[in-house]
């Protein structure tokens, strides 16, 4: 099971998983021996057990996963990739960066449909379009202070 971030299942992954695991339930195995072998708790495989005995296989499929869905179309995503390629002069902005509040606007105004910033963001996200941020650079020159009773150069009274 290749995933993107290792410990992470895909919802088809985990599918396989519970069915496997469903099938060595029926086979005999006890929950214990399931949720090792599979490396899930307990109360995990309890559940899945539960399922199964309710409602059968079809319990443990994937579903749909829950949520509005999406308020723009593919075609218009493709459209907002390609507004945020062109960059933000294109669409009429003074700026050439693009902030979530900018991205936003320009969606709203293509499309007519609002959206916060913080979803504009997630959106730019979701398309692979935000930048990350660049690390901080340490500084090329280090100040170091010592102890301004030793290291301070000796003054002159009475110069002026």
């Amino acid at each position: 099971m290749d995933t993107a971030i290792p410990g992470t299942l895909t919802r088809d992954e985990m599918e396989s998983r519970r069915l496997l695991a469903a099938q060595d339930l029926q086979t005999g195995l006890s929950q214990s021996q399931v949720a090792r072998k599979f490396g899930v708790s307990r109360t995990t495989a309890s559940r899945w057990n539960r399922s199964l005995s309710g409602k059968g296989m079809e319990s443990l499929k994937k579903r749909r996963a829950p949520g509005r869905p999406s308020r723009l179309n593919p075609e218009q995503l493709a459209a907002i990739k390609e507004m945020y390629l062109a960059g933000p002069r294109a669409v009429g902005f003074t700026s050439d960066r693009w902030t979530t509040a900018k991205f936003a606007e320009a969606i709203l105004a293509k499309f007519g449909i609002r959206y916060d910033p913080d979803h504009a963001g997630r959106i730019m996200h979701r398309l692979g379009l935000r930048e990350r941020r660049k690390a901080r650079r340490t500084p090329e020159v280090v100040f170091t202070f010592g102890n301004p009773k030793t290291d301070t150069p000796d003054v002159k009274q009475g110069v002026a």
